[in-house]
């Protein structure tokens, strides 16, 4: 069984930074995109930052050069770096991440339970 665990979430003031770490474990092939994503209660949950296997990035708009994304593939591990935060920031951040299962296998999305970030004063 495939897990997906976040951690580094917290409270942080405003203008502050905080890493986020997410790490797979389990019995599987390859993981290939991953991504972090956002929610607040009663909104759908939004795209933050997507890395590729090969560590081609992508961000959403409003995250661009306040938020970076990398990842460590020998310790399945992706990270989200986040600095000048807002209290506009404050939501729970999931995890994704398209694992393969066996090597032919079509790749599978694979969710954490979120970590909090708050961003207050």
């Amino acid at each position: 069984q495939v897990q997906v665990v976040e951690s580094g979430g917290g409270l942080v003031q405003p203008g502050g930074s905080l890493r986020l770490s997410c790490a797979a474990s389990g019995s599987f092939w390859s993981i290939l995109d991953m991504g972090w994503y956002r929610q607040v209660p009663g909104k759908q949950r939004e795209l933050v930052a997507t890395i590729t296997r090969d560590g081609t990035t992508d961000y959403a708009d409003s995250m661009k050069g306040r938020f970076a994304i990398s990842r460590d593939n020998a310790k399945n591990t992706v990270y989200l770096q986040m600095n000048s935060l807002n209290p506009e920031d404050t939501a729970v951040y999931f995890c994704n991440a398209e694992i393969q299962g066996n090597r032919f296998d079509r790749a599978s999305p694979c969710w954490g339970q979120g970590t909090q970030v708050t961003v207050s004063s």
